[in-house]
């Protein structure tokens, strides 16, 4: 899949500024990372199951 195919978002905390944030897009198999600010950089993914224990560690920092 493309990265044009994909529906990016950020999260509800980011700020309207557009700095320091990141975008992330949803598939069947994995969760891709990039960086709002440049979004032409390659993006990462992430199993889903690594994502949900990468947020569940956030929140309880």
């Amino acid at each position: 899949m493309s990265t044009t195919e994909l529906a990016w978002f950020k999260s509800s905390h980011s700020g309207s500024q557009g700095d320091s944030c990141i975008e992330v897009a949803v598939t069947e198999r994995a969760v891709c990372v990039r960086d709002s600010k440049d979004v032409s950089r390659p993006h990462f993914a992430v199993c889903r199951d690594g994502w949900a224990e990468f947020v569940a560690f956030v929140a309880e920092a």
